[in-house]
């Protein structure tokens, strides 16, 4: 038992380490990133209850529409509007590279419970292709999030609200795609490598901007 929740814990911290680590401006409250961890954990059980009520009383017409859209909107936008209540006007949110760490942490703490129900029932032979890709896949869907978040909070008033739809609505749509692809039956694995590249690639690049950001945020602090 140890040994697997170990597997299961293991990649989610490893991810989440690294996205803290590359903030070398400022140190975010351990305590508050790990509230928001929690958040993300008990997230898990009302979205898996709400997807197994639903399923087992058939109100999916296409089970393509249950997996691919439904799944991904639901759990996309728990996360969302945890970090839009609890975390979006919290006194620790106080620059743009905040938001990829509280982005990263709902997602995480979500996919660490995710992955120890899944290992629970499967067993570890599928530690490590759920560490590279259903855990991988949240972390970065999050720092998409925290990322537009982030924007939001810290750029220009007018675009406010555009920043938060698309910290809603970009996640959502590479969830929709990553869990089309797993829908491909037998030869899925050849999308997802690619898409996988992609992913990262693009949540890398806005862990870049997002550090941009920081910068310009402290030159500015510093002048004021």
């Amino acid at each position: 038992m140890i040994i697997l929740l170990s597997a299961a814990i293991a990649p989610g911290l490893a991810l989440f380490s690294y996205f803290y680590l590359r903030n070398q401006m400022a140190t975010e409250p351990r305590k508050t990133l790990f509230q928001t961890f929690l958040y993300g954990a008990l997230l898990t059980f009302p979205i898996l209850f709400l997807q197994y009520v639903l399923k087992e009383e058939g109100i999916f017409y296409s089970v393509y529409f249950q997996d691919v859209v439904f799944t991904s909107v639901v759990e996309e936008f728990f996360k969302w509007f945890v970090l839009l209540i609890a975390i979006y006007n919290h006194i620790e949110f106080d620059d743009p590279y905040d938001g990829i760490l509280y982005g990263a942490s709902v997602s995480l703490g979500f996919a660490t419970v995710e992955n120890i129900l899944y290992l629970l029932s499967f067993g570890l032979d599928t530690a490590f292709m759920r560490a590279l890709l259903p855990v991988s896949s949240h972390a970065l869907f999050g720092v998409v999030m925290g990322y537009y978040y982030g924007r939001a909070k810290f750029s220009q008033k007018a675009r406010t609200k555009e920043m938060i739809a698309l910290a809603l609505f970009a996640p959502i749509v590479l969830h929709m795609l990553y869990n089309a692809i797993l829908s491909f039956k037998g030869y899925w694995i050849y999308l997802m490598v690619p898409f996988m590249l992609f992913l990262w690639w693009f949540g890398l690049r806005k862990v870049k901007l997002a550090h941009h950001h920081l910068v310009q945020h402290l030159h500015m602090q510093k002048k004021l």
